[in-house]
């Protein structure tokens, strides 16, 4: 039995060396969607009460939204890193059902030489968003760009995270 192998690319000198991944790959993983309210979760055994959910608030109570950003460590990603990205998220309030609005706000943070992880978080009430008393999907858009630089405006890259719940009730 003859076991045929493919046959290498040509060589162009007998001394040819070449390499097709000098910077390697770019990309970020997008993790940790939370909300945080202005008061502590109960303590078990303690049954949940809208006064100490971080997943219920009141229209007027003081809350935030976060997401954590994590990039890769390759000798491209440390230049792009280094040259500023800009790291935006936006975060859609998306009401189900019933008269539950929907509203986007949007964050960002701009990178720095030798940091890959990095936190973006809104903060405020959802009187200030214009949310009515209902329930809420949230979900965390990433758009990962250029900041303020010539060469390039584009999005580099996208990401997208859900499955957290809000509910509001009126105060």
């Amino acid at each position: 039995m003859t076991i045929l192998s493919a046959a290498q690319p040509p060589l162009f000198t007998d001394t040819e060396t070449r390499s097709t991944h000098i910077l390697g790959p770019v990309f970020f993983e997008l993790c940790n969607l939370r909300i945080e309210a202005s008061t502590a979760p109960a303590v078990p055994p303690s049954v949940i009460a809208p006064s100490n959910s971080p997943y219920i608030v009141a229209s007027d109570e003081t809350f935030s939204v976060s997401v954590d950003v994590h990039f890769n460590s390759t000798p491209l990603t440390r230049s792009l890193l280094c040259l500023g990205m800009k790291v935006e998220i936006q975060f859609a309030f998306e009401g189900v059902g019933g008269r539950a609005k929907e509203t986007d706000v949007s964050e960002y943070v701009v990178t720095v030489k030798d940091d890959f992880d990095y936190t973006i978080t809104w903060t405020g009430t959802p009187a200030s968003l214009e949310l009515t008393q209902g329930l809420y999907a949230i979900a965390a858009i990433a758009n990962v760009s250029a900041y303020q630089h010539p060469c390039s405006q584009e999005v580099l890259g996208y990401g997208y995270m859900a499955a957290r719940l809000l509910q509001v009730y009126p105060a």
